[in-house]
């Protein structure tokens, strides 16, 4: 096999943008070969703008079917990213996913025992794992370097939304059709890297906000405050209703603080463990001496097409993901922990009760608006 055959399930904003990336040859080792989609809207633009040769089907189980593909992209609503990617598994054909990996725990717990059994590759799209500066910064953190993490605070506001987007998708901003907001939308990728970077959390104290800014049925506001097991606490912010908004990541270690943004990472270096001269030192206002060093990078930063060139080397090669699939579990935990907090009004320790997530989810599914779908399909280059 020269190329991987790839199918893309959902040809809405995100999977559009997959399919425009894959027609331009960015990815060579994959050929798109075949998209579905429910909407007959959507159809009728891919076959007006897609080469003719790209099949094109309904219903995403057809396509897995046909044989035509030896891999998919799931893009669909979030709820149906497990059950295709089981599908996908269980009869042989490699899987990449569209983050969130699903939108409660016990069931992509489900999907990733599928796959520990599964010879298939399955990945997810995170993204975000392969900016440069990420990269860069869980390299220092891997290596000791820096010590022990003492605080972690990310302000991550600068995913502004209006309501013209809410209104776009009958599944938008509901509970029965999305599952969530802004956590489960838009903050994945860096739930993901706030485990990658940091591990996970022991407790968490969350408040989410519907509808705080929009008419939605969902969170798109968000405080939560976090405590890991050796005792560093941090504090995430999120909200689709800030503009211009802000993306800073701002870790403090026993050897100095790093802050990530706007494209750069920061690293104000102490000349000893702060810990060491916490108890050391004789004077008391003193602090010790600090080193501002601009951190340089490799300066890559590939994104969704990073992500897969590498699904694809893993298919002909059984080289290294991005991130795997099972691993979407990690950050798909800590929304979850956040939602249960908040509906809870309550502390959450990790793990929690999944089954009591399940059914505080489904009474607000149960409540949930149908809402018209305008089918209005937004272009998404460069909103990630």
């Amino acid at each position: 096999m020269e190329q991987v055959r790839l199918g893309i399930i959902g040809i809405g904003g995100m999977g559009t943008e997959h399919a425009k990336g894959l027609i331009a040859g960015k990815a060579p080792e994959i050929r798109l070969t075949a998209v579905a989609d429910i909407r007959q809207s959507r159809l009728d633009y891919a076959k007006a703008n897609f080469p003719e040769d790209i099949r094109l089907f309904s219903d995403g189980r057809a396509l897995i079917d046909s044989g035509c593909c030896d891999a998919v992209l799931i893009a669909t609503p979030h709820y149906f990213h497990p059950d295709f990617v089981i599908y996908a598994l269980q009869h042989g054909v490699h899987a990449l996913s569209e983050k969130p990996a699903g939108v409660y725990t016990r069931q992509v717990r489900e999907m990733n025992e599928v796959a520990a059994r599964s010879d298939k590759v399955f990945a997810i799209m995170f993204n975000q794992r392969t900016n440069c500066v990420y990269r860069k910064l869980h390299d220092m953190i891997a290596s000791g370097e820096l010590g022990a993490m003492k605080r972690m605070n990310w302000i991550i506001t600068d995913w502004y939304r209006t309501q013209a987007y809410y209104d776009a998708a009958g599944w938008k901003a509901t509970w029965d059709g999305e599952g969530g907001g802004v956590l489960l939308n838009q903050c994945p990728h860096q739930l993901d890297l706030l485990q990658w970077l940091c591990g996970m959390p022991k407790k968490v104290r969350a408040f989410c906000h519907e509808a705080k800014w929009h008419d939605i049925e969902v969170e798109d506001d968000v405080t939560a405050y976090l405590e890991f097991e050796n005792g560093a606490t941090g504090v995430f912010v999120t909200t689709t209703g800030d503009a211009p908004g802000t993306n800073r990541l701002e870790l403090t270690f026993e050897m100095g603080k790093i802050v990530c943004e706007k494209d750069r990472l920061l690293f104000d270096r102490l000349s000893e463990n702060e810990r060491t001269f916490c108890k050391t030192c004789p004077e008391g206002f003193r602090k010790p001496e600090t080193t501002r060093i601009e951190v340089e990078t490799d300066g890559m930063n590939e994104q969704h097409i990073g992500v897969m060139k590498a699904f694809a080397a893993r298919i002909l090669r059984g080289e290294k993901l991005i991130a795997e699939g099972t691993e979407g579990i990690r950050g798909l935990t800590l929304s979850n922990a956040m939602y249960l907090s908040s509906w809870l009004d309550r502390t959450v320790e990790i793990p929690f009760d999944e089954d009591l997530f399940l059914s505080e989810l489904n009474k607000r599914r149960a409540k949930s608006k149908k809402k018209e779908d305008k089918g209005v399909v937004f272009d998404t280059a460069g909103t990630y």
